[in-house]
């Protein structure tokens, strides 16, 4: 987001809805002394223990425990982020909120997509084309086809340049967004002979299409928009605009490979899916299933490549913090054909077989070795053991149990494959629990974006400097090395002239540090709370390190178990211990 709201518009919308209204749209409430009360939208329940108070404009749920203003339904019941729950809310009740460093060309490149979603649906439904028996072929009911918007873009060369251009949208707009182009001075349509699928962000803006050839002679098979101002490819997935209340409700995600997985599960009755754009899964992508789900199965096809591509996007889902099942289905070569061969119940039956993160990886490292051969268990243990060192502790000793079991090895054998280094020093690299500890390094033309803790705490120093002499204190509080670098310069500029300036900051930082703090600072709307956000980063910390010196320990005694130490083996029970109890009293705090 370019701009922000201002906090006198957002509290004046606040004061002139009643929350009484705006819950009372969806969920029936009764009148009961002052209060009213309803069924809690938000967990199951039988009797009414959902109450809203019109005097003081907030809701409680005294058997889920959620609560708040207004603000905070529109998220919870939408699944929005807070700034996009205030967006939805001004929308509805026609009200305008003030912004400030509005970039205007956004509103028109999303205006002008929206035309030609608008444009080429009428083309698909308004009269027979080959778009639409396509797709009838392929067995879509017309209601799901209007759910996702699909569209047809004709044969011929400048249908959408001509009604766009009738509509004053210039050529040059249509080039820079992908859906025109230009060869020898004559500027035609990009999408031809095509069914259209446009994409759709979470808050209802078109910011691209991905075009299906209906001949063999359109090459390639799936065209889709180029990058710009509206579509990066990296930070959307399709179908999410339209799946997100489901994801909430059903507690998981399925991640699928195309446009049509996507539309065929919807229609059988498996909501909560999405696509990666047809491109592999990014950190920015994973951040986004964050907002909605901790929990995620991919479904992705049984080749080879299908395989390639669940495993990088397992690595990068866990490292969001994440926890991802595979499937692969058995019957047909991807979702879509599966689930109109064999209905809903039988695709459900495959996510509950769907394995696990740790169970997925080391079948894979099986792949082409001969485990009857020594040479075929040594490579496997060599593989197996590459994939454990990154797990926690108590990972560790599951999937170590398991890979010896499959090799027919000593878990001794495995866990010293796993950690040849261990000497007993909490100090050890081999005892931070894995990659994705602090301090980790990240490999060239890695997608990165500051998120989480580094994110508000950078946001926060650059919006008020007094935050700055506390977070200077806190050693490794960053757990990015970007952020500490962006942190260091903004301390140098508040230390050096008193006062902070954000165009003195941005100077002196490097492109891409500077190309990430803009990212974040434009992608963070304003904190209601900001004492209380800072508090929990905080908090945030504090638990990290006291989590990182369990894992440690528990590694510690693991290695003390096996030595036969018993003195060791009390100190570092009674340590864990101490540490297992600020955990909870930081946990409670919470």
């Amino acid at each position: 987001m370019s701009f922000f709201y201002s906090k006198d518009s957002i509290e004046d919308l606040k004061e002139r809805v009643n929350i009484v209204d705006v819950v009372g749209r969806v969920v029936p409430l009764k009148r009961s002394g002052s209060n009213y009360k309803g069924i809690c939208p938000f967990h199951n329940e039988k009797t009414p223990s959902f109450v809203v108070s019109e005097q003081k404009q907030i809701f409680t749920c005294f058997g889920c425990g959620a609560t708040g203003n207004v603000f905070e339904f529109m998220k919870r019941y939408y699944n929005l982020e807070y700034i996009e729950a205030v967006e939805k809310l001004a929308d509805e009740y026609g009200i305008t909120l003030e912004k400030r460093n509005r970039d205007d060309r956004r509103d028109r490149y999303y205006e002008v997509n929206r035309l030609a979603a608008a444009f080429f649906y009428r083309a698909f439904t308004e009269k027979a084309n080959r778009g639409y028996s396509y797709m009838k072929r392929r067995g879509i009911a017309p209601p799901v086809l209007k759910k996702f918007g699909i569209g047809y873009a004709d044969p011929e060369w400048t249908s959408l340049v001509d009604y766009m251009n009738s509509q004053g949208v210039d050529n040059k707009m249509l080039i820079e967004l992908g859906l025109a182009a230009e060869s020898k001075g004559r500027v035609y349509d990009k999408f031809r002979n095509r069914v259209m699928f446009p994409i759709i962000n979470t808050s209802g803006k078109v910011i691209g299409f991905g075009g299906r050839a209906l001949s063999d002679e359109d090459n390639p098979k799936y065209l889709n928009s180029p990058e710009n101002i509206v579509f990066k490819k990296k930070n959307n997935l399709y179908g999410l605009n339209i799946s997100r209340q489901s994801v909430g409700k059903e507690g998981f995600i399925i991640l699928v490979e195309g446009y049509m997985d996507v539309i065929a599960l919807y229609q059988s009755g498996v909501h909560n899916v999405a696509a990666s754009l047809g491109t592999a899964l990014t950190e920015n992508q994973a951040a986004l299933i964050k907002r909605y789900t901790d929990n995620v199965v991919l479904s992705y096809d049984a080749d080879s490549a299908g395989r390639n591509a669940a495993l990088r996007g397992m690595d990068i889902l866990k490292n969001a913090g994440c926890k991802v099942r595979v499937l692969h289905v058995s019957d047909g070569k991807d979702p879509d054909e599966f689930v109109k061969k064999n209905g809903r119940e039988a695709f459900m039956k495959l996510i509950d077989n769907a394995l696990p993160y740790g169970d997925y990886k080391l079948d894979a490292a099986k792949s082409g070795l001969d485990l009857s051969s020594n040479e075929g268990r040594i490579d496997y243990i060599k593989r197996a053991a590459e994939i454990i060192s990154s797990m926690s502790p108590v990972e560790r000793d599951i999937y170590i149990a398991k890979a010896a079991k499959e090799a027919g090895v000593s878990e001794s054998a495995v866990r010293m494959e796993v950690s040849p280094e261990y000497a007993g020093s909490v100090h050890g690299e081999a005892l931070r629990g894995g990659s994705g500890g602090r301090g980790a390094e990240k490999s060239p033309g890695d997608e990165e974006i500051i998120a989480g803790r580094d994110r508000d705490l950078l946001i926060l120093a650059m919006r008020r400097e007094h935050y700055i002499d506390t977070i200077s204190t806190m050693t490794e509080i960053f757990s990015q090395e970007s952020s500490a670098r962006i942190f260091n310069v903004i301390e140098k500029d508040y230390r050096e002239n008193g006062a902070l300036d954000e165009n003195r900051v941005m100077d002196a930082l490097t492109d891409s540090d500077r190309m990430l703090l803009k990212e974040a600072c434009d992608s963070t709307p304003f904190y209601e709370d900001e004492e209380k956000v800072f508090r929990d980063c905080m908090r945030d910390w504090k638990l990290s390190c006291l989590t990182e010196e369990e894992e440690k320990i528990i590694t510690m005694l693991s290695l003390a178990d096996e030595t036969g130490d018993d003195r060791k083996l009390k100190t570092l029970m009674e340590r864990l211990k101490i540490i297992q109890m600020d955990i909870q009293a930081e946990r409670n705090l919470g």
